[in-house]
């Protein structure tokens, strides 16, 4: 959805970049990237790195989709808990995905250091119980991952303590993660794509992909010009069955949406997030939200399951956040945008390969930091060593039902069950 920097508070304060050249002519290389956000980024990256020759295009701007709209939540893990990995797939093979799945924020950071990226940096992720039974169900889940990973960046922070970190009473425990925190994620972006052309690969902005065809040598088309490759990484997220149909129905979009306050004063920015973490709630339709640079709250709260966007984005999001910090209810919102993020049926990220097109969509809120991973793994495989990058692709996945017509609804449906469930 275009927005500006009138409305996106990452657009407005983003690093400079130079705008880059639309595709035009012909051209032949190693590997032909459709996609300008975190994953198609770094696997562009980490590709040049290896020695292949890259191009990679973006139909409008460098992080124009949902890694330039994102919380800039760095959420370590995946969406489902080394406990519920265990149970469906047994504890050697969770603990093996846990693990790879950990290794992002390592890959993030490390990004983030080798390259200068100016992008707001803050360490720590707060999981904020939003019932006494998830509270004991986090606790569990921490005494699993100290016991099997040896995870020691987790930190259980009792009911009582809670107002060291957020300033409400309104949560019933939580677990801290050291090695999460929150990041700028648009200057992130920016900050791989300027990697990416010290590394040699060429950036096409404006550069829609109107054609692919994946078998054999693979021929990627745009309004105004060909390449030709031997293979193509596809990191469109929720728009990757536009290039392969038959992907698109192991993903359903969902409208989510982001406010950014006026600054707040120091003493007002202290008393609601006093550490400066990153939050976000057990609920199944999460509030999210963290300090920006410049003392801003940037809360995002509420989803919609239709593709229609709220006439009033703000007053939208807006009581989402005063039910938790009725302290904002007259401060401004300056900023107010939004954004699809791509959901899977069973909530793990679906990585794989069709013909020579590598692809990876459906994170499923954990995006910040699996798709660093997952461009890094693709890349990899690329090079000959698949075995990281075939644990991901093992992961079982189903297809929506309904078909064309019906998939999106019948997916809401189930979505607006879980959030009820949560309410109520």
């Amino acid at each position: 959805m275009p927005d500006s920097p009138a409305d996106n508070y990452y657009r407005a304060s983003s690093n400079a970049f130079a705008p880059q050249p639309e595709l035009t002519g012909t051209h032949r290389v190693d590997l032909c990237v459709i996609g300008g956000g975190f994953t198609g980024l770094s696997a562009a990256l980490a590709a040049a790195e290896a020695g292949l020759s890259v191009i990679l295009l973006e139909a409008e701007t460098i992080g124009f989709g949902a890694s330039g709209r994102n919380g800039g939540q760095l959420i370590p893990g995946l969406r489902w808990s080394l406990r519920e990995l265990a149970a469906s797939f047994g504890i050697n093979r969770a603990k093996a995905v846990f693990a790879l799945a950990l290794t992002a924020r390592d890959l993030v950071h490390g990004r983030i250091t080798r390259h200068g990226i100016a992008c707001d940096l803050r360490p720590g992720h707060l999981e904020a119980a939003h019932k006494p039974a998830h509270f004991a169900e986090m606790c569990r889940e921490v005494e699993l991952r100290r016991s099997v990973l040896g995870d020691e960046a987790l930190e259980i922070i009792a009911p009582a303590d809670m107002a060291q970190h957020v300033g409400t009473d309104q949560y019933h425990g939580g677990v801290l993660d050291h090695g999460g925190g929150h990041f700028h994620p648009l200057n992130y972006a920016l900050g791989l794509a300027q990697a990416c052309l010290a590394a040699g690969v060429r950036i096409c902005e404006r550069s829609r992909v109107t054609g692919l065809e994946p078998d054999g040598q693979v021929e990627t088309r745009t309004a105004n010009g060909t390449v030709s490759s031997a293979h193509a990484v596809i990191a469109c997220d929720s728009w990757t069955g536009d290039l392969i149909p038959t992907l698109g129905s192991y993903t359903v979009p969902i409208m989510n949406y982001n406010i950014a306050t006026a600054p707040l004063s120091p003493a007002l920015a202290d008393a609601i997030m006093p550490s400066n973490l990153a939050v976000a709630d057990s609920r199944f339709v999460l509030n999210y939200y963290r300090l920006s640079a410049d003392r801003r709250l940037i809360f995002g709260g509420g989803e919609k399951y239709s593709q229609s966007v709220p006439a009033d984005i703000g007053a939208f999001v807006r009581p989402h956040m005063t039910r938790l910090f009725p302290a904002l209810g007259a401060i401004p919102i300056d900023f107010a945008w939004g954004g699809v993020v791509s959901v899977t049926a069973n909530r793990l990220p679906h990585l794989g390969r069709r013909g020579n097109c590598y692809f990876a969509h459906g994170f499923s809120g954990h995006g910040a930091l699996l798709t660093t991973l997952a461009g890094e793994l693709i890349a990899e495989a690329l090079t000959g060593e698949t075995q990281r990058f075939g644990l991901f692709e093992a992961l079982p996945h189903k297809r929506f039902p309904g078909g064309k017509l019906l998939q999106r609804p019948l997916a809401a449906l189930g979505l607006i069950y879980y959030a009820m469930r949560d309410r109520l």
